[in-house]
Protein backbone atom coordinates (compact mmCIF):
# COMPACT_ATOMS: atom_id res chain seq x y z
CA UNK A 1 0.00 0.00 0.00
CA UNK A 2 1.44 3.39 -0.99
CA UNK A 3 1.49 6.52 1.15
CA UNK A 4 -1.12 8.27 -1.01
CA UNK A 5 -3.70 5.51 -0.51
CA UNK A 6 -2.99 5.46 3.23
CA UNK A 7 -3.55 9.23 3.41
CA UNK A 8 -6.81 8.79 1.49
CA UNK A 9 -7.97 6.10 3.94
CA UNK A 10 -7.12 8.42 6.84
CA UNK A 11 -9.08 11.32 5.30
CA UNK A 12 -12.12 9.12 4.57
CA UNK A 13 -12.17 7.77 8.12
CA UNK A 14 -11.71 11.25 9.55
CA UNK A 15 -14.73 12.67 7.71
CA UNK A 16 -16.97 9.63 8.14
CA UNK A 17 -16.23 9.31 11.87
CA UNK A 18 -16.76 13.02 12.46
CA UNK A 19 -20.22 12.73 10.90
CA UNK A 20 -20.96 9.40 12.55
CA UNK A 21 -19.71 10.56 15.94
CA UNK A 22 -21.80 13.71 15.75
CA UNK A 23 -24.95 11.75 14.90
CA UNK A 24 -24.28 8.79 17.21
CA UNK A 25 -24.27 6.37 14.27
CA UNK A 26 -21.79 3.69 13.27
CA UNK A 27 -19.31 5.33 10.89
CA UNK A 28 -19.26 2.10 8.87
CA UNK A 29 -22.50 3.16 7.20
CA UNK A 30 -20.38 5.75 5.39
CA UNK A 31 -16.96 4.05 5.33
CA UNK A 32 -18.00 0.72 3.77
CA UNK A 33 -19.56 2.14 0.59
CA UNK A 34 -16.71 4.64 0.13
CA UNK A 35 -14.02 1.96 0.46
CA UNK A 36 -15.80 -0.50 -1.85
CA UNK A 37 -16.95 1.95 -4.53
CA UNK A 38 -14.07 4.44 -4.64
CA UNK A 39 -11.20 2.53 -3.03
CA UNK A 40 -11.60 -0.84 -4.73
CA UNK A 41 -11.47 -2.62 -1.35
CA UNK A 42 -13.19 -6.01 -1.01
CA UNK A 43 -16.51 -5.95 0.82
CA UNK A 44 -15.38 -8.22 3.69
CA UNK A 45 -12.17 -6.24 4.20
CA UNK A 46 -14.14 -2.99 4.11
CA UNK A 47 -16.66 -4.24 6.68
CA UNK A 48 -13.84 -5.45 8.95
CA UNK A 49 -12.13 -2.06 8.67
CA UNK A 50 -15.43 -0.34 9.45
CA UNK A 51 -15.82 -2.49 12.59
CA UNK A 52 -12.42 -1.27 13.76
CA UNK A 53 -13.51 2.25 12.84
CA UNK A 54 -16.68 1.97 14.93
CA UNK A 55 -14.72 0.83 17.99
CA UNK A 56 -12.16 3.61 17.51
CA UNK A 57 -14.94 6.16 16.93
CA UNK A 58 -16.77 5.10 20.08
CA UNK A 59 -13.59 5.15 22.18
CA UNK A 60 -12.48 8.47 20.74
CA UNK A 61 -15.77 10.25 21.46
CA UNK A 62 -16.46 8.56 24.81
CA UNK A 63 -14.19 10.83 26.87
CA UNK A 64 -15.46 14.19 25.50
CA UNK A 65 -19.10 13.08 25.78
CA UNK A 66 -18.61 11.78 29.33
CA UNK A 67 -16.69 14.89 30.34
CA UNK A 68 -19.38 17.04 28.74
CA UNK A 69 -22.12 15.25 30.69
CA UNK A 70 -24.02 14.12 27.59
CA UNK A 71 -23.79 10.31 27.94
CA UNK A 72 -26.37 8.58 30.14
CA UNK A 73 -24.34 5.53 31.22
CA UNK A 74 -27.09 3.92 33.31
CA UNK A 75 -29.52 4.10 30.42
CA UNK A 76 -26.98 2.75 27.90
CA UNK A 77 -26.38 -0.37 30.04
CA UNK A 78 -30.12 -1.03 30.35
CA UNK A 79 -30.73 -0.56 26.62
CA UNK A 80 -27.70 -2.59 25.53
CA UNK A 81 -29.19 -5.71 27.12
CA UNK A 82 -32.25 -5.43 24.86
CA UNK A 83 -30.18 -4.64 21.75
CA UNK A 84 -27.85 -7.59 22.34
CA UNK A 85 -30.77 -9.97 22.87
CA UNK A 86 -32.34 -8.72 19.63
CA UNK A 87 -29.08 -9.26 17.75
CA UNK A 88 -28.82 -12.83 19.07
CA UNK A 89 -32.41 -13.49 17.97
CA UNK A 90 -31.62 -12.07 14.54
CA UNK A 91 -28.72 -14.49 14.11
CA UNK A 92 -31.12 -17.43 14.49
CA UNK A 93 -33.63 -15.89 12.03
CA UNK A 94 -31.13 -15.27 9.24
CA UNK A 95 -32.40 -17.00 6.10
CA UNK A 96 -35.95 -17.43 7.44
CA UNK A 97 -37.41 -14.06 6.41
CA UNK A 98 -37.20 -12.83 2.78
CA UNK A 99 -34.50 -10.19 2.33
CA UNK A 100 -36.78 -8.00 0.17
CA UNK A 101 -39.35 -7.93 2.98
CA UNK A 102 -36.67 -6.95 5.49
CA UNK A 103 -35.44 -4.10 3.30
CA UNK A 104 -38.99 -2.83 2.83
CA UNK A 105 -39.71 -3.05 6.57
CA UNK A 106 -36.48 -1.27 7.41
CA UNK A 107 -37.21 1.51 4.89
CA UNK A 108 -40.67 1.96 6.39
CA UNK A 109 -39.21 2.17 9.91
CA UNK A 110 -36.65 4.76 8.78
CA UNK A 111 -39.33 6.88 7.07
CA UNK A 112 -41.59 6.79 10.14
CA UNK A 113 -38.63 7.61 12.38
CA UNK A 114 -37.75 10.65 10.24
CA UNK A 115 -41.36 11.85 10.41
CA UNK A 116 -41.51 11.43 14.19
CA UNK A 117 -38.21 13.23 14.71
CA UNK A 118 -39.44 16.15 12.60
CA UNK A 119 -42.68 16.22 14.60
CA UNK A 120 -40.66 16.77 17.80
CA UNK A 121 -38.89 19.87 16.48
CA UNK A 122 -41.28 22.25 18.21
CA UNK A 123 -40.96 20.68 21.67
CA UNK A 124 -38.95 22.51 24.34
CA UNK A 125 -35.63 20.88 25.22
CA UNK A 126 -35.98 18.30 27.95
CA UNK A 127 -39.76 18.65 28.10
CA UNK A 128 -41.56 15.70 29.69
CA UNK A 129 -45.10 14.75 28.74
CA UNK A 130 -47.80 15.65 31.21
CA UNK A 131 -48.77 12.90 33.59
CA UNK A 132 -45.37 11.20 33.60
CA UNK A 133 -45.04 9.13 36.77
CA UNK A 134 -41.51 7.87 36.23
CA UNK A 135 -42.06 4.11 36.45
CA UNK A 136 -39.04 2.06 35.43
CA UNK A 137 -36.92 5.15 34.79
CA UNK A 138 -37.36 6.37 38.37
CA UNK A 139 -36.78 2.92 39.84
CA UNK A 140 -33.55 2.52 37.83
CA UNK A 141 -32.52 6.17 38.40
CA UNK A 142 -32.24 6.91 34.69
CA UNK A 143 -33.28 10.58 34.83
CA UNK A 144 -30.42 13.03 34.39
CA UNK A 145 -29.40 16.39 32.94
CA UNK A 146 -26.96 17.74 30.37
CA UNK A 147 -25.22 21.11 29.85
CA UNK A 148 -26.48 23.23 26.95
CA UNK A 149 -23.83 25.68 25.78
CA UNK A 150 -26.34 27.68 23.77
CA UNK A 151 -28.56 28.31 26.78
CA UNK A 152 -25.67 28.48 29.22
CA UNK A 153 -27.27 26.14 31.78
CA UNK A 154 -27.96 22.51 32.59
CA UNK A 155 -31.19 21.05 31.22
CA UNK A 156 -32.84 18.28 33.22
CA UNK A 157 -34.70 15.54 31.33
CA UNK A 158 -36.84 12.62 32.39
CA UNK A 159 -36.58 9.29 30.61
CA UNK A 160 -40.00 8.15 29.41
CA UNK A 161 -41.57 4.77 28.51
CA UNK A 162 -38.59 2.52 29.21
CA UNK A 163 -40.45 -0.73 28.32
CA UNK A 164 -41.35 0.69 24.89
CA UNK A 165 -37.79 1.91 24.43
CA UNK A 166 -36.37 -1.52 25.25
CA UNK A 167 -38.80 -3.14 22.84
CA UNK A 168 -37.60 -0.81 20.07
CA UNK A 169 -33.99 -1.49 21.03
CA UNK A 170 -34.67 -5.22 20.73
CA UNK A 171 -36.05 -4.55 17.24
CA UNK A 172 -33.00 -2.44 16.39
CA UNK A 173 -30.66 -5.27 17.34
CA UNK A 174 -32.83 -7.78 15.45
CA UNK A 175 -32.88 -5.76 12.21
CA UNK A 176 -29.18 -4.97 12.59
CA UNK A 177 -28.28 -8.66 12.71
CA UNK A 178 -30.62 -9.63 9.87
CA UNK A 179 -29.38 -6.95 7.48
CA UNK A 180 -25.79 -6.69 8.69
CA UNK A 181 -26.00 -2.97 9.44
CA UNK A 182 -25.22 -0.79 12.43
CA UNK A 183 -28.12 -0.37 14.82
CA UNK A 184 -27.26 3.25 15.69
CA UNK A 185 -29.50 4.47 12.87
CA UNK A 186 -32.46 2.91 14.71
CA UNK A 187 -31.32 3.50 18.29
CA UNK A 188 -31.42 7.28 18.08
CA UNK A 189 -35.00 7.54 16.71
CA UNK A 190 -36.06 5.09 19.45
CA UNK A 191 -34.43 7.21 22.14
CA UNK A 192 -35.84 10.37 20.61
CA UNK A 193 -39.43 9.20 20.05
CA UNK A 194 -40.04 6.61 22.80
CA UNK A 195 -37.69 7.62 25.60
CA UNK A 196 -38.08 11.35 24.80
CA UNK A 197 -34.39 12.09 25.22
CA UNK A 198 -32.80 15.32 23.98
CA UNK A 199 -31.15 14.69 20.61
CA UNK A 200 -27.65 15.41 21.93
CA UNK A 201 -28.08 12.89 24.76
CA UNK A 202 -29.41 10.33 22.26
CA UNK A 203 -26.39 10.78 20.00
CA UNK A 204 -23.83 10.61 22.83
CA UNK A 205 -25.45 7.58 24.47
CA UNK A 206 -25.78 5.75 21.14
CA UNK A 207 -22.11 6.44 20.41
CA UNK A 208 -21.19 4.89 23.74
CA UNK A 209 -23.29 1.79 22.96
CA UNK A 210 -22.15 1.07 19.39
CA UNK A 211 -18.56 0.46 20.47
CA UNK A 212 -19.70 -2.33 22.80
CA UNK A 213 -21.76 -3.93 20.02
CA UNK A 214 -18.91 -3.66 17.48
CA UNK A 215 -16.35 -5.12 19.87
CA UNK A 216 -18.42 -8.29 20.11
CA UNK A 217 -18.12 -8.94 16.36
CA UNK A 218 -14.55 -7.69 15.87
CA UNK A 219 -13.09 -10.92 17.20
CA UNK A 220 -14.87 -13.00 14.56
CA UNK A 221 -13.52 -10.80 11.73
CA UNK A 222 -10.01 -11.02 13.22
CA UNK A 223 -10.10 -14.81 13.39
CA UNK A 224 -11.29 -14.99 9.78
CA UNK A 225 -8.36 -12.81 8.70
CA UNK A 226 -10.56 -10.04 7.25
CA UNK A 227 -8.86 -7.28 9.27
CA UNK A 228 -5.99 -6.06 7.08
CA UNK A 229 -3.63 -3.89 9.20
CA UNK A 230 -2.52 -1.79 6.21
CA UNK A 231 -6.15 -0.70 5.70
CA UNK A 232 -7.54 -0.88 9.23
CA UNK A 233 -4.58 1.09 10.67
CA UNK A 234 -5.12 4.41 8.81
CA UNK A 235 -8.88 3.98 9.18
CA UNK A 236 -8.60 3.53 12.96
CA UNK A 237 -6.31 6.54 13.34
CA UNK A 238 -8.57 8.76 11.26
CA UNK A 239 -11.60 7.48 13.17
CA UNK A 240 -10.21 8.48 16.56
CA UNK A 241 -9.45 12.02 15.40
CA UNK A 242 -12.76 12.23 13.52
CA UNK A 243 -14.68 11.08 16.59
CA UNK A 244 -13.04 13.79 18.70
CA UNK A 245 -13.96 16.36 16.05
CA UNK A 246 -17.54 15.06 15.87
CA UNK A 247 -17.88 15.24 19.65
CA UNK A 248 -16.79 18.88 19.66
CA UNK A 249 -19.23 19.72 16.85
CA UNK A 250 -22.11 17.96 18.64
CA UNK A 251 -21.53 19.93 21.84
CA UNK A 252 -21.25 23.24 19.97
CA UNK A 253 -24.01 22.96 17.32
CA UNK A 254 -27.67 23.55 18.16
CA UNK A 255 -29.94 20.56 18.74
CA UNK A 256 -32.21 21.57 15.86
CA UNK A 257 -29.40 21.41 13.32
CA UNK A 258 -28.34 17.99 14.60
CA UNK A 259 -31.95 16.79 14.34
CA UNK A 260 -32.38 18.07 10.76
CA UNK A 261 -29.08 16.50 9.66
CA UNK A 262 -30.06 13.16 11.18
CA UNK A 263 -33.48 13.30 9.49
CA UNK A 264 -31.75 13.92 6.13
CA UNK A 265 -29.56 10.82 6.67
CA UNK A 266 -32.65 8.75 7.63
CA UNK A 267 -34.49 9.80 4.47
CA UNK A 268 -31.48 8.99 2.26
CA UNK A 269 -31.14 5.55 3.83
CA UNK A 270 -34.89 4.92 3.56
CA UNK A 271 -34.76 5.63 -0.18
CA UNK A 272 -31.80 3.25 -0.57
CA UNK A 273 -33.64 0.49 1.33
CA UNK A 274 -36.85 0.97 -0.72
CA UNK A 275 -34.81 0.58 -3.91
CA UNK A 276 -33.10 -2.54 -2.50
CA UNK A 277 -36.51 -4.01 -1.59
CA UNK A 278 -37.50 -3.88 -5.27
CA UNK A 279 -34.07 -5.16 -6.40
CA UNK A 280 -33.03 -1.79 -7.79
CA UNK A 281 -29.33 -1.58 -6.93
CA UNK A 282 -27.32 1.59 -6.52
CA UNK A 283 -23.49 1.67 -6.41
CA UNK A 284 -23.31 1.95 -2.59
CA UNK A 285 -26.02 -0.65 -1.86
CA UNK A 286 -23.43 -3.33 -1.09
CA UNK A 287 -23.02 -1.76 2.32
Amino acid sequence: MDLEFGAWLFAVALGASALGGMLGMASGIFIVPILTVFGGVGIHTAIAASIVSVIACSCGSAAPFLKGGLTNIRLSIVLETATTLGALTGVFLIGVLPIAFLYFLFALILALSAWQMLARRGEPAGAAPAGDTGGWASALKLHSSYPDRGLGRDIAYRVQRVPMGMTLMYGAGLVSALLGIGSGVLKIPAMDSALRLPIKVSSATSNFMIGVTAAASAGAYFVRGDIVPAIAGPVALGSVLGALLGARILMAVSSERIRLLFVAVLIALAIQMFLSAFDIHVPWSAA
